[in-house]
């Protein structure tokens, strides 16, 4: 088939009604995805060996997602009879191929859209993602009454919610975790207001309905979206694909939240 880079970073959407399939759910897909597509997984040692996968930070159920990471590692000694050659490195012909071929075999509204070889030398992405931006659709207020209450948001010393945190109830301040948060106008489904935010991943992620709760209780989420995922590298904020060099594969598409 070509060749294919020893350790690889791809990029999906999750959209449309897949967005309820749980993080362990889409982890099978893409193992049943990379099994019928015969590439040279490598696999970890012991009595139940798995793929070396490596997810990016795990999308809140019934949430859609235009920027998904993985990182995929594959083994000339894999146990699966394979006629890709692993190597170092691969042109970004041959990684198109092999981003094209992974993508037929997902699930609708899994598309797999870019990937790009890493040399090695990266962090996880759990580890290195600092912030995520997302456009979220509520209901519950209007425009006016929702850009008021964002105000006073980020103009509060301290915002109070409630998490539940190994299965105890404790209280976070949410304040410091929100980078950005602004009303963009009315949402894709009727009646909704459109929000966009960049919010914090360390020391614990925000999830959607918990910045609505720092917002105003009465908010209805009615659809969220992530849309970026960043990296801090020497001073600049990269996505994961152009971290370390230039996007490869597939061209990233356009699709925004209620587009499809």
């Amino acid at each position: 088939m070509g060749t294919i880079p020893a350790r690889l970073r791809i990029r999906y959407t999750k959209t449309g009604r897949i967005r309820y399939t749980s993080q362990r759910d889409m982890a099978r897909a893409i193992e049943r995805a990379l099994r019928q597509a015969k590439l040279p997984v490598a696999y970890s040692e012991g009595f139940s060996p798995r793929p070396l996968l490596s997810f990016s930070l795990a999308l809140p159920t019934a949430c859609e997602s235009l920027a998904e990471y993985i990182d995929l590692r594959f083994s000339p000694d894999s146990e699966v009879a394979s006629e890709w050659t692993v190597a170092d490195e691969a042109t970004p012909e041959e990684i198109g191929v092999v981003v094209d071929r992974l993508g037929s075999l997902l699930p609708g509204g899994i598309d797999v859209v870019a990937g790009c070889g890493l040399d090695g030398s990266e962090g996880s992405l759990q580890e290195e993602v600092t912030s995520c931006s997302w456009i979220v659709e509520v209901a519950g207020m209007s425009a006016k009454q929702l850009d008021e209450r964002v105000a006073s948001l980020l103009n509060a010393a301290q915002v109070p919610i409630e998490r539940v945190r190994k299965g105890r109830q404790v209280t976070d301040d949410l304040r410091p975790s929100v980078h950005h948060l602004s009303v963009e106008g009315s949402g894709a489904t009727p009646g909704a207001v459109r929000l966009h935010a960049e919010l914090a991943t360390k020391p614990r992620g925000v999830r959607p309905n918990e910045l609505l709760s720092g917002i105003d209780s009465t908010l209805r989420l009615v659809r969220a979206s992530r849309t970026s995922q960043w990296i801090e590298r020497n001073g600049r904020r990269l996505e994961p694909l152009t971290a370390d060099g230039q996007l490869l594969g597939s061209a990233v598409p356009t699709t925004t939240i209620g587009g499809r």
